[in-house]
């Protein structure tokens, strides 16, 4: 499938979404004249909470381009948000290795047709017990290098307050946090935004492993750093990698 979008269905979820989101969230936003306002663009963002979708969302709405996630093949599958989702122009991704081609096709696509892309480059929610942002998979940097879209990175900060990870650590901040929904008192939800992320140091290089891997992680590096501004503290120097960490346990006697 081909990316496109209904209009009408985009001034819907603006018209649903924006005034839900001002009147459960208090906003602490930095960095917004970081976001292009024109041209296909990446956005790269840690993920703390599955709150936060909604809340980085609003923030690049609010910094003058629409938001247009990879969303989970089978929220495709489910009636009504199966409209939505296609109407507002997101765009699938398969868990089928087989199809995984078909959401890099698409959203290539969508790139070169100068939309915004939202992209959480650790693939899922951080498992680092303290939140910090995980090592990522490859896919932004990939995008970014083939199209040569502009690659911002956005930091969050709050939402792991309104909605913890319920897959989150036992030990360290993750394990301190109460489990559940947690709208009331109104969160502050922090948002900053960087200067574009530099690959030029990758134009011309070969899409090979080594290069996709230092590429994401001058990516997750950058991300690290900006929450460690919202957060006042030093990120660590090295990123938690959930893959080889659950390794470990496996083979731990």
């Amino acid at each position: 499938m081909s990316h496109g979008y209904s209009p009408g269905w985009r001034r819907f979820s603006i018209a649903v979404l924006r005034p839900v989101l001002f009147g459960m969230l208090k906003r602490e936003w930095r960095g917004r004249e970081n976001i292009p306002a024109k041209g296909g663009l990446i956005i790269a963002a840690n993920h703390i909470s599955e709150a936060d979708p909604l809340a980085i969302a609003h923030f690049v709405y609010e910094s003058g381009r629409y938001p247009v996630y990879l969303a989970k093949s089978p929220l495709f599958e489910v009636p009504f948000v199966r409209t939505v989702l296609r109407g507002t122009g997101q765009i699938p991704v398969y868990r089928d290795a087989s199809d995984a081609s078909l959401a890099l096709r698409d959203a290539e696509e969508a790139l070169r047709n100068g939309e915004c892309l939202m992209f959480y480059p650790e693939g899922t929610c951080t498992r680092d017990p303290d939140l910090w942002p995980m090592t990522g998979q490859t896919g932004a940097a990939r995008l970014a290098l083939t199209t040569g879209a502009t690659v911002v990175p956005v930091a969050s900060w709050g939402a792991h307050e309104v909605l913890p990870y319920q897959k989150g650590e036992k030990g360290g901040l993750a394990g301190e946090l109460k489990k559940g929904f947690h709208p009331f008192p109104r969160r502050t939800m922090q948002v900053i935004a960087g200067p574009p992320v530099d690959l030029s140091a990758y134009a011309g290089r070969p899409l090979d492993k080594d290069t996709l891997l230092a590429a994401t992680d001058d990516i997750m590096r950058t991300i690290a750093g900006l929450v460690g501004e919202l957060r006042g503290q030093e990120p660590p120097k090295q990123l938690y990698d959930h893959h080889r960490a659950a390794e470990e346990r496996r083979n731990t006697p």
